[in-house]
């Protein structure tokens, strides 16, 4: 998604597009076992710039409960949920950024 007024929305890096442009990203959960996978969960990442920035919070109806977060602090919350809700886990998968955050690695 490209503009300057859909949530989220700025130059930032996309794995997807392998470079830097103007896009939203989220975050997303799956599960698989041997029977399939399927995706659990979703975030929308919020960059640092959009959670200081109230007025365009406003105009984009993002709430001001909503607080800036890294990636993997959005994966760990989402797998976090599947946990408290029962969902088994036996290994846990992620790319490399996810890997490089040692909160995130070690809260696994």
């Amino acid at each position: 998604m490209e503009g300057v007024k859909s949530a989220g929305v700025q130059r930032q890096y996309s794995g997807t597009a392998g470079r830097i442009e103007n896009c939203q990203l989220g975050v997303f959960l799956a599960y698989a076992s041997s029977k399939g996978r399927t995706l659990i969960d979703r975030e929308l990442y919020l960059p640092q710039r959009w959670c200081d920035n109230p007025a365009r919070r406003t105009e984009a109806g993002i709430g001001e409960q909503v607080r800036f977060a890294t990636k993997p602090a959005q994966g760990l919350t989402m797998l976090n949920r599947a946990l408290d809700a029962g969902m088994p886990a036996k290994w846990v998968t992620a790319d490399e950024a996810y890997g490089k955050d040692s909160k995130f690695r070690f809260d696994l």
